[in-house]
Formats: structure tokens, sequence, C-alpha cells
């Protein structure tokens, strides 16, 4: 019987391994490497795009190192933060990163201030930076969400719809099935199936729209902050209704953070916009 199974689109994977390879009894998940080749495409792009607007790659080149040091710290930050009744009580796992936890918002928080401060300790133009790393970070997310493919998570509740995807019950986190996914479960030859929205898959594909509106406005932009701007519009429109799918989420009170956050990021992202346009036309005028 498949693993995973796309019933409607007429896929069935018969093995999905959360681990690729082994190295010295290490397992090496496919979670690490689709992060890694995230971070690994995300550089390449920007250092074509520092070449192609006459910037130097080694700035991008030398960010992009504290950058990925942070942008992960924040994740796991955030994460641990969003889920302190657990780590309250098993402070020994908070660095525990092989067993998952990492917030994308966290590592987007922990990136812009690492850009921050970067850009003021040389000197440089933050939002020529922002708009230079933008494409780059999407990419990176959009590829990262197929590392919660292999693990089965980060999925939604039920559904019948074209995308739905089935994965056995013993596969995922007793934690992450709600009773709505329960009541519907699928059984096929003794196997018990739950059926749900691939809220990884819709993300990956929205961050591929959005990484394609950012490249042809790089080329096309008109002031500094722009594609910046459009990037934290365009995720963010994208999370803000993708979360509310999900079973997974981290929450405080009865919110999900990330879709508050989503909220929040969106109005600000249109405030941005307005104000570098605006900004930017003034400059021309003088």
């Amino acid at each position: 019987m498949p693993e995973i199974w796309f019933p409607h689109m007429g896929i069935e994977i018969e093995h999905l391994s959360r681990t690729a390879f082994t190295i010295f009894g290490r397992e090496i998940y496919w979670y690490g490497i689709f992060i890694g080749l995230g971070v690994i495409l995300g550089v390449l792009l920007v250092l074509h795009e520092a070449k192609r607007t006459g910037q130097n790659p080694d700035t991008y080149l030398d960010f992009a190192i504290y950058a990925v040091i942070f942008a992960v710290i924040g994740a796991r930050l955030y994460y641990v933060l969003f889920s302190w009744d657990f780590y309250s009580q098993n402070p020994e796992k908070i660095f525990a990163l092989r067993e998952g936890g990492l917030a994308i918002y966290g590592g987007v928080i922990g990136g812009v201030l690492t850009a921050i401060v970067y850009t003021k300790w040389k000197k440089l133009n933050f939002w020529l930076l922002a708009d230079t790393a933008a494409p780059s970070l999407i990419l990176g997310q959009m590829l990262g969400r197929w590392g919660n493919f292999f693990n089965r998570e980060a999925f939604g509740g039920y559904t019948d719809n074209f995308f739905a995807m089935r994965c056995p019950l013993t596969d995922v986190r007793a934690s992450d099935v709600t009773p709505d996914i329960l009541e519907h479960l699928v059984h096929v030859n003794g196997v018990d199936y739950i059926q749900v929205h691939p809220t990884f898959l819709y993300e990956s594909l929205w961050n591929l729209g959005v990484l394609l509106v950012l490249l042809w406005f790089q080329r096309h932009k008109k002031f500094d902050g722009q594609v910046a701007a459009l990037y934290f519009f365009g995720y963010a429109l994208g999370r803000v209704w993708i979360e509310g799918l999900r079973t997974d989420q981290l929450m405080i009170g009865s919110f999900a953070v990330s879709q508050v956050l989503s909220a929040v990021l969106i109005l600000a992202a249109i405030v941005l916009y307005v104000y570098r346009r605006k900004k930017a036309q003034n400059i021309s005028e003088i």
C-alpha cells in the first residue's frame, strides 16, 4: 500500500522515508536537505542579481553567512516561545533541532534584523539589499516546505478536493490529527489513512507564484523597497489563508500566531509600499 496517496490525481508513492541517507550511523533527513538546498540556491540567486545590478557579490555572500545563522536562531526561538508550555517542562529539548521545530516567521524576523544591523555596520542601502535578497528568501521558503512533505507534517484538516492527500494515520503526530480528520478516516486493506489538505503544497505553489512576480519586478522596479514590500505582502497574503487550514498552528490564546502576524504584515507591507513610492517621487522632484 502507498505511504503517500493523492487519490484524485492518481499519484501513489509506495516508499517515502524521512531519512535520505545515513553517514557514520547518523541519519540525514530530507527536511534538512531541502532547507540546505534552499539556502544554496538562494545564495546563488542573490549573487546573480547582485552581479546583474552592478553590486558587489561578496557583500551578499558575507551577509548570507550571518543571515543563515541568525535566521535559524530566530526560527527556533520563535517556535520555542510559542510552544513554551511544552519546553518549560522539557528544557533539555530546546536545542534538539533534529526533532523539528523551526518556524519560518521566526527565521524571517531573524533575517530582517540581521539585514538591519549588517547594512548599518557596512553603511549600505538597506532597501536595496532587501530588494536584491527578497526573491532568494521566497525561493528558500518554497523549497523548505517540501521537507514538511517528507515529515508528514504541516497539513490541514479533512478535505475531498482535487489535491486531497492521504497518508497512514500511524505516520503522523497524534497532536496534528483533529476529530474531523478522525471522522473521515479511509480504510484500505486494513490501513487507516487520513485524508487532508496538503497545505505544504499549497504554500510551495503560492511561493512559486510570488517568486515569479518578484523576479519580474526586480527588472522593472521604480524605487528601492518595492520588491521587499511586494515580498512581505505576497508571502503574508498566502500565509494568512493557508495557515487557517493547518492543524498544527502555534497559538496564543485562541488565535493562530502566524495568521495574526500575516494579517499585520499585509497592512504593514501596503503602508511600506506607499511610503517608499512617495519618498522616491519626492526625491525625483527635487
